[in-house]
């Protein structure tokens, strides 16, 4: 399922009309990436947790050449998924 789907989804299910369903969600989105930006935990019961990682820089290998590269530190999403959504995957 894609974003489209899901409004759609949204809409249908609740009669809502596209343009309310597509800001729910919208706002959705908006309000995990904006927790996330400010490097909060976001937790959602029966389905997982996301956070930022961070990594640090390290020295790597560009494969096509062999040159060295220097690879900056960086921070990426990560979602957990919580223990009711694997439960519900494997039942």
């Amino acid at each position: 399922m894609n974003k489209s789907e899901l409004i759609k989804t949204l809409a249908d299910e609740n009669a809502l009309s596209i343009d309310e369903a597509t800001l729910v969600v919208n706002s959705f989105f908006d309000s995990i990436r904006q927790a996330l930006l400010q490097e909060q935990r976001v937790e959602i019961r029966g389905l997982g947790s996301f956070k930022i990682k961070q990594y640090q820089g390290y020295s790597g290998r560009n494969p096509k050449t062999g040159e060295i590269v220097t690879v900056e530190p960086k921070k990426l999403p990560f979602f957990r998924a919580g223990k009711e959504l694997k439960e519900f995957i494997n039942s």
